[in-house]
Parts: C-alpha cells; sequence; structure tokens
C-alpha cells in the first residue's frame, strides 16, 4: 500500500489537516510547526491534538511529518541565530510529545563560512541539547541540493552529523528527491546506484521518510527549486519507480510540489494508481 502525503497549512489545527488528508485519498501529511519564516508557534490545543490522533488511527494513516521552520539554523556564524535553533527545535520536540510516535524533519543549515567540519560540530551539538531521552518523535535531516554554504547537500555530510551526536540512534534521514537530483544524485538514470550509495555511507535503515518534488532545474545545478510531480526535469517515469521500488515502497511519501489542494489530490491519484499497477 502506497503511504502518501502532502505540505498541509496549520492555520485551522490538527483534526482540520487531517480532515483535509482524508478529503484527497491521502493518508499522511507534513506541516509547518510555526511559520516558516518566523519564530513563534500558535497556542497548542491539546484536545485538538488528542482528535487527530483519534482520526489517525482509525483510518490507518501512516506517521505524519512535522517540519522545522526555514528559520532554524544552527549551524550559524552567529551565536543567537544558533540560540534560536536550540529554543525552536526544543519547544517543537515538547510540542510533539501531544502527538507520539510521529516525525520532525529539519533543514541540517548553512555554515555560512565556518567550514562544513565546524558546521557539523554545531549541528551535532544542538542535536545534543535536545532532551530525546524523554521524547517520543524520530527526528530527521533532510537530503539538501547543497546550494552555497548548506550542509547535507552530500551523503557523507549527514552521516558525519550522526556519527557526531550524542543520540545518533534516535536521529533518521528524509529523502528529497529535488534535493538529492539538484545535488548531483542520478535518481533518473541511476537510482538502484543511489540507494546503494545511500546505504554504504548512511545505511537504509536510516531512510524513513520521503519528499517527492520533481525539480524546476537540470541535474546537479544545486539550485533546489520544486516542480509539480512529472513537469520537471526529473519526470514521472522515475517517480513510478520510486513509489513501486522494493527499498522504498513501504515508507511514508509527501508531496511538497508547488500545488492547492486539488493539485495534491491529481498528484496522489496519479501516484496510487502507478504503485497499484
Amino acid at each position: 500500500m502506497l503511504h502518501i502525503g502532502c505540505h498541509l497549512s496549520a492555520a485551522k489545527g490538527f483534526v482540520a489537516m487531517g480532515r483535509q488528508a482524508l478529503a484527497i485519498n491521502a493518508d499522511t501529511f507534513q506541516f509547518f510547526t510555526r511559520n516558516p519564516r518566523g519564530g513563534n508557534a500558535k497556542v497548542l490545543d491539546p484536545q485538538d491534538a488528542l482528535g487527530l490522533r483519534k482520526l489517525m488511527e482509525e483510518n490507518a494513516f501512516a506517521p505524519i511529518l512535522a517540519h522545522a521552520p526555514y528559520t532554524l539554523n544552527g549551524c550559524s556564524g552567529d551565536e543567537d541565530v544558533r540560540a534560536f535553533a536550540i529554543r525552536t527545535m526544543r519547544d517543537d520536540l515538547q510540542r510533539m510529545e501531544y502527538l507520539p510516535g510521529n516525525m520532525y524533519n529539519f533543514h541540517p543549515g548553512s555554515h555560512v563560512g565556518q567550514g562544513v567540519e565546524r558546521g557539523i560540530e554545531q549541528i551535532a551539538a544542538m542535536l545534543d541539547a535536545m532532551p530525546l531521552d524523554d521524547l517520543h518523535t524520530t527526528v530527521l535531516l533532510e537530503t539538501m541540493a547543497g546550494k552555497g554554504s548548506e550542509i547535507g547537500g552530500k551523503f557523507e555530510e549527514l552521516r558525519a552529523i550522526l556519527d557526531a551526536a550524542r543520540l545518533g540512534d534516535r536521529l533518521g534521514v528524509c529523502l528529497d528527491t529535488c534535493h538529492v537530483y539538484d545535488a548531483g544524485y542520478d535518481i533518473v538514470g541511476d537510482l538502484d546506484g543511489v540507494l546503494a550509495r545511500f546505504d554504504a555511507v548512511i545505511g537504509l535503515h536510516r531512510l524513513r521518510a520521503i519528499h517527492l518534488n520533481d525539480s524546476k532545474n537540470p541535474f546537479a545545478s544545486h539550485k533546489d527549486r520544486h516542480e509539480k510531480i512529472g513537469r520537471g526535469s526529473i519526470g514521472l517515469e522515475t517517480f513510478v519507480r520510486i513509489v513501486n521500488h522494493p527499498l522504498l515502497r513501504k515508507l511514508p511519501f509527501y508531496l511538497e510540489t508547488p500545488n492547492e489542494l486539488d493539485g495534491y489530490a491529481v498528484e496522489i491519484a496519479m501516484l496510487r494508481e502507478a504503485a497499484a499497477s
């Protein structure tokens, strides 16, 4: 069975997102924990969270994916920015305790001239500042396109963070198809080879979620611009192979394509049909 959802707005609450997902034949979804360009999260309603947990159980949802704001940068050269990242992630993970057993995804960050090694040390330090022993959420590092001083454009960088973090076994990876393709991993011409490389460097047991995004840019462009499924340089044929791949098909998939709900519904139907054929 294909477990697939899309990115939904959390403005109307958890239960509303769950109902939106069901309305477009999704059985999971992703949401931002707070304004992606801002800082403060809205007040959490425990009863709303409980209502979503009940809805998910009744409808056999796959784990949902909370996404950290883009402003979270644990390897910034600015100490205040790093402190904000620690406060934000800690608060997000404490709030996720109202939805235990799900996942939290974040962009590793940009080292802004400090160098990759120093950036990795700082990201690991941020993760070590989290009370992961007392939490019931899997924290995911996202694969990145490698633009600028971004960390995570190479599998080896993610592995270094996992190795450096004190509680590495509690961490996983979310593979973004647009990002890895833009980073230079040829999922179009050699999907099996990319997965073998991922397994050799990180380990497929660490792969917990997949962002499904086509790319507006050519291979190895290091740009990171998402496109609708089948309308970019990755192409529909590759996504059909991805959702049917024996190493991937049991993972939850999350669409982050430039769509409204009706567009997501079309993509979900298309991919469900491809997975069933």
